[in-house]
């Protein structure tokens, strides 16, 4: 047991002086709660990593690989002693902060500090959800735990207050949050920038509360772990741990995030009495972690297969959809389903995508999510009530005026398998930003809805309305931006949203009516820009996106009254028609025709990349009527017309 505690130890400090880089601190200070938690508690597998009924760990003070790696060693989740010797260099298997499917065994991306507990918290809520939809009497299909270690940076940050308040609110009695507490930070001692009472605070957020003198007291540990699993409320333990304990810097924030080197490790090696050269742990370490870790992981794997083998002949029908959301099948038939609008039709995108989303949320069990308080707004909103710690059926989540902790729960729902979406308005992306940049990193096709797009906002003036906000998720990488024009543009952003195994959708909706001025398809549309609306020997081209698709068409349309002849464009998402084959690109907007007008209500500078001249927003927005604001800013027909004859 302590030579097993000791093996993490020291392969961890090995691989961070190997690399010169990484945090040996929390390594040698948090090794016993990494061990016992794997050993003792965490149901989990090498053989079949991904297992749906594994308990699931978000290692939040995600600068931990340096003991993470070395229990993934082993335990055989297939990180050898050459990737511990690559730790945080070029494609390694082990970089600097986890990464989800990048190394086995980790399920979920962690570093940026604060999210990681907010994802768990997502996590609990999809597994609580998911219970409370496929167990019936006798068949326990979905029963797991997520588990969080955290550090004081952790709970310094908003997201973490944000998610543990909601957490708490909601009873999510199977997260639990082990908190390394060693009274240090980068800076100096934690009491320069924190004197809380740890307890009483989040009792007061409704969780429980236990307490470990000692990290090294594994009976203390498991036990208040073991009373944390029968409490109906999340857990936080706070278990009190020596920063860089054996070493001869044991307690000093210099030890957070600096190699202690080989010298110093040597000397550890001596005073912990750990007789191993670098790079090796004793077979008895092996032995543990996989007589209690892979063993009895095993052992919970084969029970419940056979569960869900017996569950497939008790509930033939129930066990399709479990196996639909396991494999990521939509069982829905969009060209049947999805509801479009005639020509004429005037409507709000955001009314036409509250409607939507209800729609498919009666085909599609396991799409789950809310807003931010704005429900009545932006129409993002789950069915059948609301998720509370007495109904675990509802799909409506009230995250409050939450939005970081709102975005990085989605992302918790949407890692475990669930289509997970949350409301704000745009302007507040800047609020959760964050969360949308971790879903592109891991990969996940995560759903943001946003309402209010534009200075259409109108009265509340430029601090809720966006203008660089389309620019900042357009530019980050593996994020599709779709701000569709229309009502049927509108049900196709959800549809593509819904199928993308890899991305996540960033939708972006209308407050003001917007006109169905032309049919659509989603063949078009998914392609990301299409030509809307054209005109034989057209001189120029106006690319347009959301509302100002239909302000195009009409300057289209004065335009002709004076014999010019122009195509519009309308493209919905700029990150998908970048990424089409350059024939297509050519296609739409043909090198040849160099009069190009990009028009849209926001910052122009991407624009460029497609037109030569561009009619945008480069400063803050008006407090004024809506279409007061839009006049004001010149986006209508008659001085669009203007602006393109002067091109």
């Amino acid at each position: 047991m302590n030579q097993s505690i000791n093996a993490i130890r020291f392969l961890g400090m090995d691989a961070i002086n190997k690399a010169n880089s990484g945090h040996p601190g929390i390594v040698l200070g948090a090794a016993p709660i990494i061990y016992s938690l794997y050993t003792k508690h965490l149901r989990v597998t090498p053989n079949k990593p991904l297992w749906f009924n594994r308990d699931r760990f978000v290692l939040a003070a995600g600068h931990g690989t340096g003991m993470l790696y070395p229990v993934l060693h082993l335990a055989g989740f297939g990180v050898g002693m050459e990737d511990l010797k690559q730790f945080r260099q070029l494609n390694s298997l082990t970089p600097g902060h986890p990464e989800y499917l990048h190394t086995s065994g980790i399920d979920s991306t962690s570093g940026p500090l604060g999210q990681g507990i907010a994802i768990a918290a997502g996590m609990a809520v999809a597994e609580s959800y998911l219970a409370a939809t496929f167990n019936k009497e006798g068949f326990n299909l979905v029963d797991h735990y997520t588990y969080v270690i955290c550090g004081d940076g952790d709970l310094q940050e908003g997201v973490t207050q944000e998610a543990m308040s909601l957490a708490g609110h909601l009873g999510l009695e199977k997260l639990i949050v082990l908190y390394d507490s060693n009274d240090i930070q980068l800076d100096g001692p934690l009491a320069w920038a924190n004197t809380e009472n740890i307890q009483q605070k989040y009792e007061a957020m409704n969780w429980d509360y236990s307490k470990v003198n000692d990290a090294n007291d594994l009976d203390e540990l498991n036990a208040a772990i073991d009373k944390a699993k029968q409490t109906n409320k999340p857990s936080i333990i706070e278990v009190k741990s020596i920063i860089g304990f054996g070493s001869s810097l044991a307690g000093d924030s210099g030890t957070h995030g600096a190699p202690l080197g080989k010298a110093e490790t040597d000397d550890m090696r001596k005073r912990l009495g750990y007789d191993y050269p670098e790079f090796t742990a004793p077979e008895e370490a092996y032995q543990d972690f996989f007589q209690n870790c892979v063993v009895r992981g095993e052992d919970a794997l084969t029970d419940w297969e056979e569960l869900l083998e017996n569950y497939q002949v008790a509930y033939p029908d129930l066990a399709q959809k479990f196996e639909d959301i396991l494999s990521g099948r939509l069982d829905i038939n969009f060209e049947e389903v999805l509801p479009l609008s005639q020509v004429g039709t005037n409507e709000a995108t955001r009314v036409t995508g509250g409607k939507v989303l209800t729609t498919l949320s009666k085909h599609l069990i396991e799409l789950i999510g809310g807003s931010a308080d704005l429900t009545k707004s932006t129409k993002a909103k789950g069915i059948n009530g609301d998720f509370t710690k007495e109904n675990h059926l509802g799909r409506n989540i009230n995250y409050g005026v939450r939005e970081h902790a709102m975005a990085a729960m989605v992302n918790g729902l949407t890692l475990h398998g669930l289509k997970g979406f949350s409301g704000a308005f745009f302007v507040f992306a800047d609020y959760l930003k964050p969360a949308v940049r971790m879903a592109a990193i891991m990969n996940i096709p995560s759903i943001y809805i946003f309402t209010h797009d534009s200075v259409a906002v109108g009265e509340d003036g430029p601090t809720h309305e966006p203008i660089e906000q389309l620019s900042m998720f357009r530019t980050t990488p593996n994020v599709n931006v779709l701000r569709p024009c229309d009502a049927n543009e509108t049900a196709y952003s959800y549809r593509f949203a819904l199928e993308s195994k890899k991305t996540p959708s960033v939708i972006t909706l209308s407050r003001q009516n917007l006109i169905v001025k032309k049919e659509t398809t989603y063949e078009d549309f998914k392609k990301g820009a299409y030509v809307i609306s054209d005109k034989e020997n057209y001189e120029g081209i106006i690319i347009a996106t959301g509302s100002e698709v239909g302000l195009a068409i009409d300057v289209q349309e004065e335009l002709e009254k004076e014999g010019i002849f122009v195509r519009v464009v309308s493209m919905p998402s700029m990150d998908i028609f970048k990424n089409m084959p350059v024939e297509y690109q050519e296609q739409i907007l043909p090198s040849a025709c160099t009069k190009r007008l990009a028009l849209e209500m926001g910052a122009s500078d991407l624009w460029y990349r497609f037109a030569n001249h561009v009619y945008g927003i480069d400063r803050f927005g008006v407090s004024a009527p809506g279409e007061v604001a839009i006049e004001y800013f010149g986006f209508t027909t008659k001085n669009i017309v203007r602006v393109y004859k002067d091109l």
